[in-house]
């Protein structure tokens, strides 16, 4: 052996060494990820279940991975990490499970169906140990996520090793933007039906992306109105339950906003009747609604704290999840004409108590307390309040306690959802008016149950939109600092197809609440047909932000934003999201229908249409022709065919 080369090969072999004493060394690898697409919804709806089938379907990959030449690395939850010597063989076992899975899916019922998403990367990874750990091991874990349910994604360098080794066909997804990587990765996704020729995928793309450009684009405007009053009913005061909340050793932090972050937690009923939860949920919300006005405060919605309703939580998940500074609980305990109120500021990040009280005062005193304890968080915040919010602090809904116990009563059956609860919300909203007629807010929330009424066609009738109208102008002209006032006006000029007389109204309902989750939602769904679709894309992420546990509506808007801003793949990607957290959302298979038919890729649209029938048999275009409220009837006519096209009725 030659010095040179002599020296070299010690240098290695002490390299080498010295990777043995610190138990790690470095090696090339075929890394698989895999995970179940859903699988939070499957151990909600039947956890014995589930945890059988994912045993099963872990038994036969645990069969065929050693089969390959692979080894299981760690399998935690519904992942599964794997390596394998051979890029090759990782790619033809992938393909084998997920072939062996269809199978076996077949064999259970549509909803308790298990699909693997599967990820495969070639990368050089750091050994622990058994463990495997690098950007190598990352890629792949994204890759997973890029896949569909059943199918497979791998990275260029796979590709560049077996495109002409398997007969599989390779769809390129192009080079993706993933988390936590500093440069792209090219993305393919495997046809993994045998003797599938590989397509001329990126040239389809090219011509797909000049037909979204010429075709897509011209009836965007009515793919945002397409299940509107479904979407607007959500952002409202209390949406449909969002996704559930996820544990937080999986979630990343949520960095804190550059103002002082507070969520308010749901207060807890002390009272020894659980009738009277809706009192302490009405003063939870009427405590968010205060503290939203100030602009120096970062408020996190009521939609996202009420995930945590009736759950042992401690202060630093909340401020982990939720990504705020400070939390705010308490009790209500309401006996007789008494109440007695307890409540703490916590910062959440350290567990110091910034303030605490307790209240034992007459029922007539709740505004009071309620005015006090905003006040009090305000000041341990050193929050500057301007004039008018200084003004607004003081101010009242009504003095009379009986008409107040009803709206409470009413909000309570209006976050019900249904035809009949919706009736009775409305019974007691006008009773809450009979007693104070100058009660704006009953005003407001009484227009939403007929704005609800007509969107949602539990009424035929052209006067019950108007009947929303005029209760909204009404509550309008009785208190115009309203801004829940100004969002339902907003709703109904929409539904009215006055679009800039709906901006003015929800950008005046933001101006008067600078954490109106629900208005920057609704505003940004708006401006989505307006031509300012970039200015929706930034409200509805700030929405999100502020909702950080928001409804699928929010998703849904979010991805006609990127539609119409020209990114493709992430509104696909966003409606898919939309249905990982429920794979029965209806709104969200119709617009991948139209959009899959729009970029030319016929089998997935068919199979979106497929699922839209499945979940409304009686769908049918000619009802979508008759009820949405569009302006030009060429572009009805054009997304129709897009439906049409993808095999709708």
């Amino acid at each position: 052996m030659k010095g040179r080369e002599a020296h070299l090969w010690l240098r290695k072999t002490r390299d080498h060494q010295l990777r043995e004493r610190m138990g790690m060394e470095r090696r090339l690898v075929a890394i698989f990820s895999t995970d179940v697409q859903g699988y939070s919804r499957l151990m909600g709806e039947d956890e014995a279940a589930t945890v059988r089938t994912i045993t099963a379907y872990r038994e036969l990959m645990a069969t065929l991975i050693p089969q390959h030449r692979g080894r299981v690395v760690d399998a935690p939850g519904d992942n599964l990490l794997a390596e394998f010597a051979s890029v090759v063989e990782a790619v033809q076992c992938a393909v084998a499970i997920q072939r062996e899975l269809k199978v076996r899916n077949a064999e259970l019922p549509q909803q308790r169906r298990m699909e693997f998403r599967i990820g495969i990367n070639l990368g050089d990874v750091v050994v622990e140990g058994e463990r495997i750990y690098g950007d190598g091991v990352n890629i792949a874990a994204r890759l997973e996520s890029l896949a569909e349910a059943g199918g497979l994604c791998i990275s260029g360098m796979v590709y560049d090793q077996v495109k002409t080794k398997l007969a599989l066909g390779y769809e390129d997804l192009g080079a993706q933007v993933v988390k936590n990587i500093a440069e792209p990765v090219r993305v393919y996704r495997v046809l993994v039906e045998p003797g599938v020729a590989a397509p001329a995928v990126r040239q389809l793309y090219r011509r797909a992306a000049r037909l979204w450009r010429s075709r897509v684009l011209a009836v965007v405007g009515l793919l945002c109105l397409l299940g509107v009053g479904a979407i607007v009913w959500q952002y409202f005061f209390r949406p449909l339950p969002p996704a559930p909340v996820v544990p937080a050793a999986s979630v990343p932090a949520l960095p804190l906003p550059d103002k002082p972050s507070i969520a308010v937690l749901p207060f807890v009923n002390m009272s020894n009747d659980p009738e009277q939860e809706y009192f302490s949920d009405g003063m939870t919300e009427d405590l968010i609604t205060d503290l939203s006005k100030h602009t120096g405060l970062f408020v996190i919605a009521r939609n996202s704290v009420f995930t945590y309703k009736g759950k042992a939580v401690k202060p630093e998940q909340v401020s982990r999840e939720l990504g705020v500074h400070y939390v705010l609980e308490g009790s209500v305990r309401k006996v007789g004409d008494r109440v007695r109120i307890t409540a703490q500021l916590v910062e959440a990040t350290t567990g110091y108590h910034r303030w605490a009280e307790r209240y034992d005062r007459e029922l007539k005193d709740i505004f009071a307390v309620q005015e006090e304890i905003t006040r009090k968080i305000v000041a341990a915040l050193a929050v500057q309040l301007t004039v008018g919010e200084q003004a607004r602090l003081g101010s009242k809904y009504t003095h009379n306690l009986e008409a107040y116990d009803a709206y409470l009563r009413g909000g309570e059956y209006l976050a019900r959802y249904t035809q009949e609860t919706n009736r009775q919300a409305r019974q007691m909203f006008e009773h809450a008016i009979a007693l104070d007629p100058t009660f704006a807010l009953a005003y407001t929330l009484l227009g939403m149950t007929y704005f609800g009424e007509w969107t949602l066609q539990w009424s035929q009738d052209p006067q019950t939109l108007e009947r929303a109208f005029a209760l909204a102008q009404q509550a309008v002209a009785l208190d115009d600092s309203l801004p829940a006032a100004h969002r339902v006006l907003g709703l109904v000029y929409q539904w009215k197809k006055q679009p800039a007389q709906a901006m003015a109204a929800l950008e005046r309902a933001i101006a008067l609440d600078p954490n109106d989750a629900d208005g920057y939602a609704t505003l940004a769904h708006i401006m989505n047909f307006t031509g300012k679709s970039q200015e929706a894309l930034r409200l509805v992420q700030k929405a999100m932000r502020l909702n950080p546990h928001y409804p699928n509506s929010v998703l849904a808007t979010l991805g006609i934003a990127y539609t119409l801003t020209g990114q493709y793949e992430e509104a696909i990607a966003t409606f898919k999201q939309a249905l990982t957290r429920n794979a029965d959302y209806l709104l969200a298979h119709i617009f991948l229908a139209a959009l899959y038919s729009g970029a030319g890729r016929p089998e997935q649209s068919q199979a979106e249409a497929a699922a839209v029938l499945r979940l409304n048999p009686q769908f049918s275009l000619e009802v979508w022709r008759q009820t949405l409220p569009v302006q030009d009837p060429a572009e009805l006519e054009r997304f129709l065919a897009f439906l049409r096209q993808a095999g709708l009725p």
